[in-house]
């Protein structure tokens, strides 16, 4: 077989990374997100702007892009319309299988279970919207949880 049709494997670019998938449904933030989103953008730009080795770089540059196009879609939610209800920005107190947890319902790059912080996408959170301390939602499967109290989430 003649070369002249062979791709040199060396010829081609080094592919970067994939890129981070930015989620379709509507980017609401808190204002503690807001910050934390403004914080990454800094962070990144200060670490590209003290130079890096390629891959380092590519990588930064992918994530610059992610944080920059999900602070143009933010949607800030100051707080929760509804103090009484459970819903974006509130802190829940609930009570699952006997376990009482407090949450927060946040946007979902705040998110962060181990810490608390629910994502407003996430089923619990879903099924919590709207509902008042003292009321039970069910989740699929069958889990049963009652809000005992909600109150406003962290503004810091």
């Amino acid at each position: 077989m003649s070369r002249a049709f062979v791709k040199e494997d060396s010829d081609a670019p080094e592919p970067g990374p994939p890129e981070r998938p930015v989620s379709t449904l509507p980017n609401w933030v808190t204002p503690r997100g807001m910050r934390l989103i403004d914080a990454e953008i800094d962070r990144l730009e200060a670490a590209l702007a003290a130079g890096q080795d390629a891959a380092d770089e590519a990588v930064l540059r992918r994530d610059l892009r992610y944080w920059t196009q999900r602070r143009a879609s933010a949607d800030p939610v100051p707080h929760n319309p509804d103090p009484a209800a459970a819903g974006f920005g509130a802190k829940v107190t609930i009570r699952r299988g006997g376990a009482v947890q407090v949450l927060e319902i946040v946007g979902e790059d705040e998110a962060d279970p181990a810490q608390g912080r629910l994502s407003w996408t996430s089923p619990l959170a879903r099924a919590l919207d709207g509902a008042l301390p003292g009321e039970t939602v069910e989740l699929d499967g069958g889990a049963i949880i009652e809000l005992l109290s909600v109150g406003p989430g962290d503004r810091g």
